[in-house]
């Protein structure tokens, strides 16, 4: 990678930290949920055609997507701009931060291929509803990352698990999620006058719930099951009828995910038998598990400033869950590196500890350090034949593995 467009892309970024920070405040400061991402989607795109670029809003088929594209020919990298919040906490999950480092980056390696001419385009993506709208299926389906040799993203996490002068991880590997609502019908009646004459879909619920948590014990340590009532029955003096619950189920991948799902159906369907209700199920949008590249991964530890300032693989507790992003990673090769922000003990994702510290300067700065280390990394797939071969030759492998479920 010549030196000269290493410095153009760092310049570029700093140039244009006013309009990035902009950006960030009013992410972070407007929380907006899944699907519902209007102002942030609107303030993108106007940031974007202010500095010269052909923007598609509502791209993609969905109003609060769009696509930016810059370049000609050669191969095509395509950063992620993640940008919904949480009911009720905000940017928990600091979002603000993810679409401000995909920005950066867009921007350094769209400033790189002008001042060369070389070959190449970058694409900056903006992609609603990570949290449990599954925006990247509808995105994936629609066709927004054909033909791509690549697409990174990074995710801030809670600092102060990170030791040794750490700041972030390369290798961040996250769960496949099967999302499940189960229905269970019986029959109404008065709980007083006449029990007997009833079906309860409550007592179904509670024995499927407790067959879960004795299941539980027999799952591996990095598998989830968690679930919640959605419906459970209106007066207690009518027997209920009608009642819902939701389970996400997590394993290490996506055929794992599945396989455990089964053993969970098996506890819903005892719990209909034994109660006599009917079962109902419906699926939800699963998320495959991230399954980073590790040659994008170790271009990102070479590219971070400081030295050493990224570890290559994750230690436990620092972010986990799961991610629409896995499902970009079987498209082509995929990175969702992550980085440390300033949190106490306790505040991680999902929290509101962790929105506020996701609205600081330092954590803004941190997600610019990213975008820098991921646009050079984007830089090298574009320039570097030889690399861009490597890439794709270990995701083809992985990819052979994961049709195998490991």
């Amino acid at each position: 990678m010549a030196q000269d467009w290493t410095q153009t892309i760092d310049d570029e970024i700093s140039a244009r930290n006013g309009e990035i920070s902009a950006i960030n405040k009013q992410i972070h400061s407007h929380p907006e949920l899944a699907y519902e991402e209007h102002q942030a989607h609107d303030a993108l795109v106007a940031t974007l055609q202010s500095l010269g670029f052909d923007v598609r809003p509502h791209a993609y088929g969905l109003a609060t997507a769009f696509s930016t594209e810059f370049g000609s020919g050669g191969r095509l990298v395509v950063f992620n701009a993640e940008y919904d919040a949480l009911p009720g906490i905000g940017h928990a999950c600091g979002h603000n931060l993810i679409a401000s480092s995909s920005l950066a980056s867009f921007l350094g390696v769209a400033a790189a291929l002008k001042a060369s001419g070389l070959p190449g385009r970058v694409r900056l993506l903006g992609t609603p509803a990570e949290e449990g709208g599954g925006g990247k299926l509808k995105l994936i389906a629609a066709g927004a990352y054909a033909g791509a040799a690549a697409s990174l993203m990074v995710h801030p996490g809670p600092g102060h698990v990170l030791e040794g002068g750490v700041r972030g991880v390369a290798f961040v590997r996250m769960l496949a999620n099967v999302k499940m609502r189960a229905y269970f019908a019986g029959r109404e009646a008065h709980a007083a006058i006449a029990p007997w004459d009833g079906v309860n879909a409550l007592d179904a619920v509670c024995l499927a719930y407790n067959a879960v948590s004795m299941l539980r014990q027999q799952t591996r340590p990095y598998e989830r099951i968690h679930g919640v009532f959605r419906a459970a029955g209106d007066r207690p003096n009518v027997t209920p009828a009608e009642c819902c619950v939701e389970y996400y189920v997590r394993s290490a991948t996506r055929a794992g995910a599945e396989r455990l799902w089964q053993r969970v159906l098996k506890c819903f369907e005892g719990a209909a038998l034994a109660t006599g209700c009917e079962l109902r199920t419906e699926p939800l949008n699963s998320y495959a598990d991230v399954r980073p590249s590790p040659a994008l991964c170790r271009a990102y530890v070479d590219a971070a400033r400081p030295a050493g300032s990224v570890a290559y693989a994750d230690p436990p507790d620092f972010l986990a869950g799961s991610t629409d992003m896995g499902d970009v990673c079987y498209e082509c090769p995929g990175f969702h590196g992550a980085f440390g922000i300033d949190t106490a003990e306790g505040d991680a994702n999902h929290t509101k500890g962790f929105a506020a510290a996701a609205g600081t300067e330092d954590a803004y700065q941190r997600a610019l350090e990213c975008g820098r280390a991921m646009a050079l990394v984007g830089w090298k797939v574009l320039v570097d034949d030889v690399f861009a071969d490597e890439m794709h030759r270990e995701w083809l492998t992985d990819m052979k593995l994961a049709a195998e479920g490991k």
